[in-house]
């Protein structure tokens, strides 16, 4: 599908952005993505994507500072994003086996793989060892446990402890992990705390790392910034204990927000980077390496979930909206709505905006629960049977945590680009599950087990 693309020369990234999305939707309709029997997709702009991995770079970048970014796969645990991003010079940051098997896949290089979890088991830290990927040990057990594995056999791979610095939480408590009770990391301003990692380290002079992640949606970029400051002068004290330069990497983890009110990123990376210039100058002099971690910052404004108006009735005098895109694909959404609000873009069938004043409506989902909403008594122009609705900055864990609630397939997922003619081309970055597929997922192999074992 063709049509005339605006002059992007003065135009900002957020604008591009969303004249790109405008033309997606549409020639995902006319090239059939969102057919009767697949009524949502998931769309993901992958000069977006690149343009969002150069702005992190570059709002890094320091001259005599090597940094390694990573990408936390849970944010979009999709093989062809993690290679697009490889390809952009960003690792990965896994926390779980399926995970780091998502990052091999997609040919990530061990140097740029950091594993990180509360509950690594043994087999997971002698797989990831025996990689050569970097490993952040949780705890104090933990730790035991590398101490087995590395007197047992050499590694290549980093190896730090990740620390809790209690610094508080942000807005929204699930997504604040420096609290004085977080589950995460070894807390810092516990009693003995801070001695008993001084002692850690010096009895260990393969730890050359330590990391913390303050948290992510709802935290502030000064809370960020004083966990990062906590971390260097932890290294600062374990290093002059030591006598020697033995920790020479800080892991500063990822948590940037996002604003979801507008095409805009805010805050940037770049705002970021020089708050912590700010604040802790000493983490760009030289003496470290930097370790990121972020994720929902590099994909949640570059993806959208399309999905098809099912029914359009009425309750109450409100207009309701019966979409196939709910709880299965809006988790957070609908559950904490809140915390997680959306854009939403109402469409007529051809993917083109709807026209019409804005009356309030509910925009629904398909799941058997009266909550599954994704929009309440939101002004929209009237929806009806056959539109098309739009959520927007999605591209971040809206794809790849589905809620397999009444059994609704997983959607497909296509990343886009769009020509300077505005010719918009499609690739598959996840095919449609199948209803076939979705069996097997749900034990379709062994149907007759649990009757076997009644003698049925």
């Amino acid at each position: 599908m063709q049509t005339t693309r605006p002059d992007s020369a003065n135009a900002t990234d957020g604008e591009i952005r969303a004249r790109d999305r405008s033309l997606a939707f549409r020639a995902a309709v006319a090239q059939g993505l969102v057919p009767r029997e697949q009524p949502v997709v998931g769309l993901l702009d992958v000069t977006g994507i690149i343009r969002s991995a150069a702005a992190l770079r570059a709002a890094f970048a320091t001259p005599g500072v090597e940094v390694t970014h990573t990408f936390a796969v849970k944010a979009a645990a999709l093989v062809p994003v993690l290679r697009l991003l490889r390809d952009a010079g960003i690792g990965c940051e896994v926390a779980s086996p399926g995970e780091l098997a998502l990052a091999r896949a997609a040919q990530v290089p061990a140097a740029l793989i950091v594993l990180d979890s509360p509950a690594k088991t043994p087999d997971e830290l002698s797989r990831a060892l025996a990689l050569g990927v970097a490993v952040n040990a949780d705890n104090a057990q933990e730790l035991d446990r590398l101490d087995a594995a590395v007197a047992a056999r050499p590694t290549a791979s980093p190896l730090g402890v990740r620390v809790n610095p209690q610094i508080g939480g942000g807005s929204i408590g699930a997504m604040s992990t420096a609290t004085a009770t977080s589950k995460f990391g070894v807390p810092l301003r516990d009693p003995g705390a801070e001695r008993w990692l001084l002692d850690a380290y010096a009895a260990r002079p393969w730890l050359t790392r330590l990391h913390c992640h303050v948290g992510s949606q709802g935290c502030p970029l000064e809370l960020m910034a004083a966990g990062v400051r906590a971390v260097h002068d932890l290294a600062e004290r374990v290093n002059a204990a030591a006598g020697r330069r033995q920790v020479d990497t800080l892991d500063i983890g990822g948590g940037l927000p996002v604003d979801f009110g507008s095409d805009e990123d805010s805050p940037a990376f770049a705002d970021y980077a020089d708050l912590l210039r700010a604040h802790v100058p000493a983490l760009f002099d030289g003496r470290y390496g930097i370790v990121t971690e972020f994720g929902r910052s590099l994909l949640a404004k570059n993806g959208s979930l399309l999905a098809r108006v099912e029914y359009a009735k009425s309750a109450g005098g409100r207009r309701i909206a019966v979409t196939h895109a709910g709880a299965q694909v809006a988790t957070r959404t609908v559950f904490a709505p809140d915390a997680w609000p959306l854009r939403v873009v109402a469409l007529d069938g051809t993917g083109h905006p709807k026209d019409g004043d804005p009356v309030e409506q509910d925009v629904a989902g398909p799941c058997c629960f009266a909550g599954d909403v994704v929009a309440h008594a939101r002004p929209l122009p009237p929806l009806d049977r056959g539109d098309l609705v739009a959520l927007l900055d999605t591209g971040a864990y809206y794809f790849s945590t589905h809620f397999s609630y009444n059994a609704l397939p997983r959607p497909g997922v296509h990343g886009y680009t769009v020509d300077p003619d505005g010719a918009v081309r499609f690739a598959t970055v996840r095919a449609p599950q199948t209803p076939r597929e979705l069996t097997a997922e749900c034990g379709g192999g062994w149907a007759d087990s649990l009757s076997a074992l009644t003698g049925g």
